[in-house]
């Protein structure tokens, strides 16, 4: 399948990084840090849950409550279950109309939906403010925090302790190797470097790379994402560039176009070296379950050796 657009391949849900990093389309410069907030408790475990949060979603289906969820956002792709759910808008563009007419006990928003959250309120339907993506401990967190809210305690304990197993396997894979000076981005124009974000010092995305052994070139910057230019990329000078690609399938020739892409930035130790590397998934992105998977992807393309015959 051809590459999207990169206006609807970065659209891709109004997930939670849409909230950090891309204020309505997956870029902001400048964002606080945020912090893990939960609608007030309630001693009823909610039967009929309605998440507008892709990342809620997955954390609610691995902490097995995916049977209670109703409806989910315009933008789920996973688990494959989401597939047969209804569909209620997203961040933008919630449909209170087909909320109601699932009769939710908790409906899952993000931070910034304040008229929705006003309107649900005067309805009498609690919900669930999903707040997330500034830190890796968030993230772990929020599952811990979600799990309470909806009577899976046990279970989120039980997610959070696989995931941090895994990232703990992935630290000790590669603990005492040379962390490489490591661009990563996650957004520009589709084959041009162009619109280039990339991470900064703070935020899931940072933390991630950190796990995986890279030392990242924006350290200094502390701000979850830096709009840059090709000359920011030579004076940067990584010795490796993980590019992220998220949204939609691409073919071998869009990746091959894409990295062609970078060559011409040949004075760049990253690209001098055929240290280019494009990694494809919403595992990357997604500030939920999947962050340990993510983790592990960036870890092999850094420190090859480490994972040899596993």
């Amino acid at each position: 399948m051809s590459r999207a657009h990169p206006s609807s391949r970065h659209c891709l849900t109004g997930l939670a990084l849409a909230a950090a990093l891309l204020s309505l389309a997956w870029v902001t410069t400048a964002r606080p840090r945020a912090s893990v907030r939960a609608a007030p408790s309630t001693s009823q475990r909610p039967a009929r849950i309605v998440s507008l949060v892709p990342a809620a979603t997955e954390m609610l289906f691995a902490m097995g409550a995916g049977p209670r969820l109703v409806g989910v956002s315009s933008y789920d792709r996973f688990p494959p279950q989401v597939d047969r759910l209804p569909r209620v808008g997203a961040l933008i563009d919630p449909d209170l109309e087909r909320i109601f007419e699932l009769h939710p006990d908790l409906v899952v928003v993000y931070a910034t939906q304040d008229d929705l959250r006003r309107q649900l309120g005067q309805a009498g339907i609690p919900v669930y403010t999903f707040v997330n993506g500034a830190s890796l401990a968030d993230v772990l967190a929020t599952i811990r925090s979600l799990g309470a809210r909806v009577g899976s305690a046990s279970g989120a304990a039980a997610l959070d302790a696989r995931i941090s197993r895994r990232i703990d396997a992935v630290k000790a894979a590669v603990a005492g190797r040379p962390r490489p000076r490591t661009l990563l981005v996650f957004q520009r124009a589709a084959f041009a470097l162009r619109d280039i974000y990339a991470s900064g010092g703070v935020g899931f995305l940072n933390d991630m790379l950190a796990a995986a052994g890279g030392d990242n070139v924006f350290a200094d910057v502390k701000r979850q994402s830096v709009q840059i230019s090709s000359e920011t990329v030579i004076a940067r000078a990584p010795q490796v560039i993980l590019e992220l690609h998220y949204g939609q399938p691409m073919s071998p020739g869009d990746m091959a176009h894409e990295l062609a892409v970078w060559n011409v930035l040949g004075a760049v130790p990253a690209v001098r070296d055929h240290a280019v590397h494009l990694l494809v998934g919403d595992d990357l992105v997604v500030p939920g379950p999947r962050i340990a998977e993510g983790i592990e992807r960036m870890a092999r393309a850094l420190h090859p050796g480490a994972f040899a015959g596993k």
